[in-house]
């Protein structure tokens, strides 16, 4: 547990990717079965832990610290393990310190009700890091910049293998993933997921930026719309189906409705998730009552019906087809899709074009017809795992601005828990007394460099007017020119609307907050 603690700690105040790369190499070479593999499963949230660990903390917390005391000191740290690890009495338990497996082993088997006492004896053996690592490691919440695919990556490279091979055998890995290492190392051979529906690396597109639609040919490339949904991989052996998000994660589960529209189907093949309603395209915001649900009512399937608006095959039944052309994996798709008779499915058009100022008009009204912009893809490419350059291009469209002010501010988390760097913006409007108003329509916390962030957190602690707990009100003077993808109607926003992917285009320190954007402007964004 303690090498484990210093690989975490170190991780979390190392800002270089490829820093973080030889750390991760390294424990993974030199640390034993099955530690490095329980290790690799909290890197990449695989652990699945559920406790209800911000109740079970304010109980361990009772009896060594003042509540009031504690939910300040968090409020400040901004980060719970953070906060107890250091709160914490610092005595020597009996015992001795617990391993990676004793920990998982012990977890997986505990009933809620006795997770108290276990937790507090782990606590008590370990220092202030340790500690801060074992609740980083109940909680699934990391927050030391290192994503599920950035381990997968180091992993790979710390035996000399490539990330998408390892990428395609994961899903067919189990914990303490002891075969995947025995085939890295060379000791065994690669781990064969027989027909299991498991998820393949996706082929990822570049922004088309700058003169890149110069060097291009229009007779080279399919042009297709990006649609405005979820990227997402189906994965089937005709028995058993699987619903993956682009990052690998399976989601089969918030989609019931998917796994009853496709049945037979055998292969794997690459879509967007949308909501669609009589062959039209709902917003965004409808889809987004869908995500993240472990439980999905009749009604809801019925009134946010799932639909996948498919662009690629990879796999036709058992067969990979990944080394085609576009034309060819496309005409495959066809096939699949026409003799399936799959009653949640459709088919991406092909947009025919002779010159690029032809699909410039297109783009530029994509924002009426709720689409996202355009995709460029050339007709040679092979489906390559990973950001290939040169073969896919995602050509959005422009982002919407509007001049917002300041409301207020909060702390971030992580290495941004001492400054106030998450912001609430507003627009203007005629309150019901006639005067003019702020009502909140959007949140960011990105967009600006370190040293606007620090003149920033000044702002707001010189200017604070009243605190909520972490929030802090602010004087309404500062205005931000806020870059957005577009509005959707919002019951939880005073304002009825919120912004989606808001953020921090300028800081307009010179703008009177008067002259901000009004709330009927933004009205008009609204996609219907």
């Amino acid at each position: 547990m303690q090498v484990f603690a210093e690989l975490m700690n170190r991780l979390a105040f190392t800002s270089s990717r490829n820093a973080k790369l030889d750390l991760m190499q390294d424990y993974f070479r030199t640390t034993p079965d099955p530690d490095r593999g329980i290790a690799l499963a909290v890197l990449t949230d695989g652990l699945g832990l559920r406790l209800p660990f911000r109740r079970l903390v304010t109980q361990l917390m009772e009896p060594h610290v003042d509540p009031v005391l504690y939910k300040l000191s968090r409020d400040y740290v901004g980060d719970t393990a953070e906060t107890v690890s250091l709160l914490w009495p610092a005595r020597k338990g009996e015992g001795p310190v617990p391993t990676l497996p004793e920990i998982h082993r012990t977890l997986k088997s505990l009933k809620r009700t006795d997770a108290g006492p276990v937790l507090s004896g782990w606590l008590d053996t370990l220092d202030a890091n340790g500690r801060w690592a074992l609740l980083k490691l109940v909680t699934g919440g990391l927050r030391i910049g290192v994503s599920a695919r950035l381990a997968k990556t180091a992993i790979a490279q710390a035996f000399n293998h490539n990330v998408a091979d390892v990428e395609e055998v994961w899903h067919g890995l189990s914990l303490p993933y002891e075969n995947l290492f025995a085939w890295l190392e060379g000791r065994a051979d690669k781990p064969d997921p027989g027909d299991t529906p498991v998820f393949r690396p996706v082929m990822l597109a570049h922004p088309l930026e700058g003169d890149d639609l110069a060097k291009l040919e229009p007779r080279d490339w399919v042009a297709e719309w990006k649609w405005d949904g979820i990227r997402v991989q189906l994965a089937g052996n005709g028995r058993e189906l699987r619903l993956y998000s682009r990052t690998g994660d399976d989601i089969s589960r918030s989609f019931p409705d998917i796994s009853d529209g496709f049945q037979g189907f055998s292969g794997v093949a690459d879509g967007e998730l949308l909501v669609m309603r009589d062959d039209d395209i709902a917003p965004f915001s409808d889809l987004q009552q869908r995500l993240n649900r472990k439980n999905v009512s009749t009604a809801m399937m019925k009134n946010f019906p799932a639909h996948i608006r498919f662009y690629d095959l990879l796999f036709d039944r058992s067969e990979d087809i990944r080394a085609s052309n576009l034309p060819t994996r496309r005409k495959r798709l066809e096939a699949l899709l026409s003799a399936g008779k799959f009653t949640r499915a459709s088919l991406s058009e092909v947009i025919g074009f002779e010159s690029f100022d032809e699909l410039t008009i297109l783009r530029d009204g994509a924002r009426e017809a709720n689409i996202e912009g355009l995709m460029l893809k050339h007709i040679a490419s092979a489906y390559l795992a990973g950001r290939p350059r040169g073969y896919w291009f995602k050509w959005k469209r422009d982002a919407l601005t509007a001049d917002c002010v300041l409301m207020y501010a909060q702390r971030g988390s992580g290495k941004r828990s001492s400054f106030y760097s998450d912001y609430t913006f507003g627009a203007w409007r005629t309150g019901e007394n006639g005067q003019n108003e702020l009502v909140p329509v959007g949140k960011a916390y990105s967009g600006f460099t370190d040293d606007e962030l620090k003149r920033l957190d000044r702002f707001v602690r010189d200017n604070t007017v009243e605190r909520f707990g972490p929030v802090r009100a602010v004087t309404q003077e500062l205005v931000f020119e806020v870059a957005f993808d577009a509005v959707q109607p919002s019951s939880r926003h005073k304002s009825g609307i919120a912004m989606r992917f808001p953020r921090i285009h300028r800081i307009r320190w010179d703008k009177p907050a008067n002259e901000a954007d009004r709330l009927d402007t933004l009205l008009t964004f609204i996609a219907r």
